[in-house]
């Protein structure tokens, strides 16, 4: 299920580049084009294709690292009472558990 969301979030984000990144991108990575077959069928030359590239991966590094800063902001959230509740929890669990003797 996690392989199924993470791969729906890159597809979101390959979709999101602007389309001269996401088709050099597409056929790069995707299908697997090297420079030069995918600088013939677009018409740019070879360093076009290699910038676009590189761009096109910035960017996406980019836009997931925003969405897993997102996602990761409440992931350890403690919330008033909650973190009451734990905090005396743990402090009770202390307080029984036996002792070594020393």
């Amino acid at each position: 299920m996690l392989r199924t969301e993470i791969r729906r979030l890159v597809e979101r984000k390959i979709d999101e580049l602007p389309a001269a990144y996401r088709t050099v991108f597409m056929l790069r990575e995707v299908e697997d084009l090297t420079v030069e077959e995918t600088a013939a069928a677009l018409d740019i030359p070879p360093a076009t294709v290699r910038s676009r590239l590189f761009r096109a991966k910035a960017r996406l590094r980019e836009a997931l690292t925003q969405e897993m800063d997102v996602a990761t902001q409440d992931v350890f959230g403690f919330d008033g009472e909650r973190c009451d509740r734990i905090v005396r929890t743990v402090l009770a669990r202390i307080a029984a558990a036996p002792h070594p003797t020393g």
